[in-house]
């Protein structure tokens, strides 16, 4: 399988860009995300997941096909998880990381807990999340997918762009790189 491509951008440029976007079509998360993944530098479109301590959905987000091809080559996903924010259950461990970076996931992005910090780090793959807890979900088949989520207070949408780097993640209704 071919790596998606990774294309060159800094959050901060894209701030400064967008500044003075008053439309809602650039938001930018609360800086309350922790980097547990191998690649610290991730963008894509989005899918969104809402699931509390039942991370049924995103097994089988992650063993989908986590890329779109497109005319400019293959582009990575980036998973958007409303968790909720809790921190009782992990929504992604080490399992679930090495199944989205194999099925070509760019990132993953958790209002909620992961584990397996170790194993984390191994897969190739971006994941921001608020916490480490060792406990893992139930498995109860819930959640919801490809909706609308609100992530920190900040609103993300499926097939909006997720870009994540060392200062933070931004969020734009469409792509902003080229």
């Amino acid at each position: 399988m071919n790596a998606p491509t990774r294309p060159v951008f800094a959050t901060c440029d894209l701030c400064d860009a967008f500044e003075n976007d008053t439309t809602g079509s650039f938001r930018v998360l609360p800086p309350v995300f922790n980097d547990y993944g191998a690649i610290g530098k991730f963008c894509g479109p989005v899918v969104t997941l809402r699931c509390l301590e039942d991370n049924s959905r995103v097994r089988e987000a992650v063993n989908s096909p986590g890329f779109l091809e497109t005319p400019q080559g293959r582009v990575g996903r980036v998973l958007v998880i409303d968790g909720a924010g809790s921190v009782r259950r992990a929504l992604v461990g080490g399992n679930l990381a090495a199944a989205a970076a194999r099925n070509g996931w760019a990132g993953i992005v958790v209002d909620g807990a992961v584990r397996d910090l170790t194993e984390l780090r191994e897969a190739q793959v971006g994941i921001r999340a608020l916490a480490l807890v060792p406990m893992r979900t139930a498995k109860r088949d819930e959640g919801q997918a490809d909706i609308a989520v609100q992530i920190q207070g900040t609103w993300v949408r499926p097939g909006d762009w997720l870009y994540a780097d060392e200062d933070g993640i931004v969020v734009a209704a469409q792509a902003l790189h080229n």
